[in-house]
């Protein structure tokens, strides 16, 4: 791992050591990468490279020539994406710094003196590395965003499918709560079919919805334009495509873990892994996780974050590709992990007066998973719940999804970090001392009230 900046004393003050003596820079563009290192390793040692496959191993052969050992780059889109997967693959410890940070502001900007400046604050340990996960973990990742994005596109013909019934008068999401039920997909079936009698619809509905079967089959009675029950069936086979689709993505997620697993570190594999404890939460039969998700995240950190209140079989699945394994290894403590998660206000102090303490507007996806699951938290029972609702009451409810994202993200970094499981009895005295505080603020209510109560009698 590339070393951090060291100041030396001098007898002409302070100064900056060189801690990586072996460090590289490279700036990254779409067509051309500019690679530099150290004067004394090569004549020629601010080079160019094109940006296809042999020139990645070009880049790889030569850093080795030059006895390089870590490597800077900065992260330009989606093009330094390849060459840092070849880096870390063949052994490098690379560091990938924001845009921002690395902003040359010395001398006028072409791509030789980036990637020089790249290499100079590597060398004095000056760049500050961004998260990123291993390779195995990245794979996982890729796959479960596909998963959301197919996810997504379901949901939208879900929509056209609303939109193309409504044309047609046909209300059957007024009487049905869910068309993607049982009762709900055996009607939209019927009628691609051909179905047009309302009676007939009507009597595939379950018995046990809450309406009539008169309510239904009123609804049922409908202008039947061809072209929008041709659209409702491209629609309707389109959904159950990608639903397909996202099963296919779930066992090739499957297949990664395993892989994944077999090539954690040694020591991770060894050690004695305590029995998964299920969480025994119930589970949405709509967009269920074919995967037994639960058990493989147990493996891979060896607590399970099911037990958390809030988190399901879906946030998992995702934080398993955003942060692989050894996420607790790269940041130093809970407060670095929730700062990177953007899950802590940007505290701006100017004069020793505080300006604004707004959180950054940046998209984190870790930090995204965790504002969903605490805004799941608003009517728990949990003492996560009492939180939430304790932070909106004083500060609002935005303000009370960032507080107990943020209190989520301090809980997973603690579990994995010290390999203990979530215990929902801590905090139970807190919430015991906040009810008090409740019963002594109404008796003070009601008494004030009955004083006034008293004194209007008295006026009377």
């Amino acid at each position: 791992m590339a070393n951090k900046a060291k100041k030396i004393e001098t007898t002409k003050g302070l100064k900056l050591e060189i801690v990586n003596c072996n460090a590289a820079g490279i700036d990254v563009s779409s067509t051309e990468m500019q690679v530099c290192v150290p004067q004394d390793r090569d004549v020629d040692n601010n080079r160019r490279f094109g940006t296809f496959t042999c020139h990645l191993h070009q880049i790889s052969a030569w850093l080795k020539t030059c006895r390089i050992d870590t490597v800077a780059m900065e992260s330009t889109g989606i093009y330094w994406i390849p060459l840092y997967m070849r880096l870390v693959a063949d052994g490098f410890d690379v560091l990938l710094g924001n845009a921002k940070a690395i902003k040359n502001i010395a001398e006028k900007k072409t791509d030789k003196v980036d990637a020089e400046w790249i290499m100079l604050l590597h060398s004095y340990g000056l760049l500050r590395a961004s998260f990123q996960p291993c390779n195995y973990a990245r794979e996982i990742r890729n796959l479960t965003r596909h998963r959301d994005n197919l996810l997504q596109s379901a949901s939208k013909e879900v929509l056209h499918m609303h939109k193309y019934m409504e044309l047609m008068n046909i209300k059957l999401s007024v009487v049905i709560s869910d068309i993607l039920g049982k009762s709900g997909q055996d009607i939209i079936s019927a009628i691609i079919k051909g179905e047009r009698n309302a009676l007939k619809l009507a009597s595939l509905a379950d018995p046990r919805c809450k309406a009539s079967r008169d309510e239904i089959e009123k609804s049922l009675v409908a202008t039947w334009d061809e072209n929008l029950i041709f659209m409702l069936k491209q629609s309707y086979q389109l959904y159950h495509y990608l639903q397909n689709q996202m099963v296919e993505t779930e066992k090739q997620v499957e297949t990664l873990i395993n892989k994944y697993k077999a090539n954690l570190p040694i020591q991770t594999v060894e050690e004695e892994q305590p029995q998964c404890i299920r969480s025994k939460k119930p589970e949405s039969a709509k967009n269920k996780i074919s995967v037994d998700i639960e058990q493989y995240a147990h493996e891979i950190w060896g607590v399970n974050l099911m037990r958390i209140p809030g988190i399901k079989k879906g946030s998992l699945l995702r934080l398993v590709g955003e942060l692989g394994h050894d996420f607790v290894e790269k940041f130093d403590s809970y407060k670095e992990f929730c700062n990177w998660a953007n899950l802590v206000p940007n505290n701006k102090i100017s004069g020793g007066k505080l300006l604004s303490s707004k959180v950054p507007k940046r998209k984190n996806p870790v930090g995204q998973i965790l504002r969903v699951a605490a805004n799941s938290l608003k009517n728990d029972k949990s003492s996560l719940g009492i939180y939430f609702r304790k932070i909106q009451a004083k500060k609002g409810y935005q303000a009370a999804i960032v507080a107990t994202a943020n209190k989520l993200g301090r809980i997973i970094y603690t579990m994995v970090k010290k390999r203990t499981e979530y215990n929902g009895t801590l905090g139970r005295d807190k919430q015991v001392e906040i009810l008090k505080k409740k019963i002594k603020r109404t008796q003070l209510e009601l008494n004030r009230l009955q004083k006034q109560i008293n004194e209007c009698v008295k006026k009377e």
